[in-house]
């Protein structure tokens, strides 16, 4: 399989270090690399299993081991997968309950953002936090193991976030989805 580069980038593929180079000088970030159906179709099955081997990997996409971990590490160089991880069971964790926690600030001054981005990194309950649109300005949320775990949170984590001047909390009653990425992203695009 040749490499398709995006027309008018270049790569330094002769490193002294013979290490391939990926990155744009002019842009300092990843390349395009040119994407096929059969790349598409080695994500969706990496996205399933993440630790599948590559002889696993080929009977799915069709294609030998060999060619399965060369599209993977071009698939890995260019910046297209960018770990590989665990998905854990948090409720066998003991952490089942799902919150969802609104957040507003004074004002969006950027030392008021700043200050409260660089707090909330420091909340150990925190897993997933977004400065958003709206109503609110911040999207937090965090899995506890009960009400008064969540109450714990919010007085030793959330309650001394600096320049909150509102927290509106909602507890997920059933997940309907939880998709680590949505299908239609790796539908392809032919």
């Amino acid at each position: 399989m040749a490499l398709k580069i995006k027309k008018g980038a270049q790569s330094n593929m002769d490193m002294p270090s013979g290490r391939m180079n990926w990155a744009d000088p002019a842009r300092s970030r990843p390349l395009q690399y040119e994407l096929d159906e059969t790349d598409f179709r080695l994500m969706r099955a990496l996205v399933t299993e993440g630790r599948a081997s590559d002889v696993s990997l080929g009977e799915t996409v069709h294609l030998s081991s060999t060619a399965v971990a060369r599209r993977r590490k071009i698939l890995e160089e260019t910046g297209y997968i960018t770990h590989y991880s665990a998905n854990l069971n948090v409720r066998a964790l003991g952490y089942g309950t799902l919150v969802v926690v609104s957040i507003e600030l004074v004002s969006q001054a950027e030392n008021v953002l700043r200050d409260f981005e660089h707090a909330v990194l420091q909340s150990p309950s925190m897993r997933f936090c977004a400065f958003i649109t709206g109503d609110t300005d911040f999207l937090m949320i965090m899995n506890v193991q009960s009400l008064d775990d969540y109450d714990m949170i919010y007085r030793k984590e959330l309650s001394v976030l600096p320049h909150v001047s509102r927290i509106r909390s909602s507890f997920v009653l059933r997940e309907v989805a939880n998709r680590q990425i949505a299908p239609a992203i790796l539908q392809g695009r032919r």
